[in-house]
């Protein structure tokens, strides 16, 4: 076991695709059989989002189910739901004490707000709710909650990161050493798994295949990759096929040559290749969607084992903001 001490939140506000999987799931399962890993569900981050609480419930379960059926190793990582944690209230409440208003104003968020809102020629604030404003804050707090060494995020969030740091810093500055100075760590895959048009698998360019499909979607999804016009016995590059780019994250050394090969000697249409990478897929996943489909059938177990996580994060939880309560108010 490693002594690091790895973080991860997971937005709970739909069902990841096969991009979210290669590039976040997958390494965060494998590296929670070796590293202590926090990994909670943050349902308090989708209230921006999300309004619903049913669909907020639901989405949860949907994170949790996914992560216990993809083989999540419940003794080195602590599943639990974000708002399970008082502390993090709390904690989010003392680091406002010590945050700048212009390190917010700063963020990529509440900046991507204000600039939609003046491109439409409405108010720059108009629609920001502080749960917006102040998202790095609760984020902050949730990465040194539990004295987290490494974060893994994509490039999009490693701002976040930075931020927490900064947050991190000026508490030091002020209270003395208090808090570890946590690190993004952003994988190599992290933003590179294409979607059915080829550009970055996304729900915002509604090109998602959902990693945990039925069947038949998931067939129906691969069908509609994009293509060249090449004829089935022209050579093909897998390089540039997102067919090929999918399938080498779910098949073995040998079978992704042996792919290669097929595309570069010609003599192989694009749907003969698409019912390859379906088989692939399918095979990798059908023990997965099972587990799955029985887990939102019994959600009971699901709540057995985040109470169990959020039990083990609190013990942590606790002594870290009894530290800044002791540090803050004496």
């Amino acid at each position: 076991m490693s002594d690091k001490i790895i973080l991860t939140g997971i937005k709970p506000t739909g069902q990841p695709h096969l991009g979210n999987y290669v590039g976040a799931l997958k390494p965060l399962i494998e590296s929670a059989k070796t590293n202590k890993t926090f990994m909670f569900i943050a349902d308090l981050h989708a209230l921006n989002i999300i309004h619903n609480p049913a669909d907020i419930k639901q989405h949860t379960y949907e994170i949790a189910a996914i992560l216990i059926a993809l083989g999540l190793d419940l003794n080195n990582a602590v599943l639990f739901r974000q708002s399970d944690i008082v502390e993090v209230y709390q904690l989010s409440t003392m680091l406002m004490n010590v945050t700048p208003k212009g390190l917010m104003n700063r963020a990529h968020s509440y900046k991507a707000a204000m600039d939609k809102n003046a491109a439409a020629g409405q108010d720059t604030d108009a629609g920001v709710n502080m749960g917006l404003y102040t998202y790095p804050v609760l984020m902050a707090a949730d990465i040194l909650l539990y004295n987290s060494d490494e974060v893994p995020v994509g490039a999009d969030q490693k701002q976040h990161v930075e931020f927490a740091r900064d947050i991190a810093g000026y508490f030091n500055n002020i209270y003395g050493p208090t808090f570890k100075l946590p690190n993004a760590v952003i994988g190599p895959d992290a933003g590179l798994i294409p979607g059915l048009d080829g550009r970055k698998m996304s729900k915002s360019y509604d090109n998602i295949i959902p990693l945990m499909a039925a069947e038949n979607e998931l067939k129906k999804k691969i069908m509609r990759i994009i293509t060249d016009s090449k004829m089935p016995d022209e050579p093909k590059d897998p390089d540039t096929s997102t067919i090929f780019q999918l399938y080498k994250h779910f098949a073995t050394d040998d079978e992704i040559a042996a792919l290669r090969d097929q595309f570069l000697s010609g003599g192989m249409g694009y749907g003969t290749a698409k019912n390859i990478l379906f088989e692939k897929i399918n095979s990798v996943l059908t023990p997965i969607r099972e587990r799955y489909n029985y887990l939102m059938t019994h959600t009971d177990e699901i709540d057995s084992v985040l109470a169990d996580g959020a039990a083990r994060a609190r013990v942590v939880a606790t002594a870290t903001y009894e530290r800044v309560r002791r540090a803050m108010l004496g």
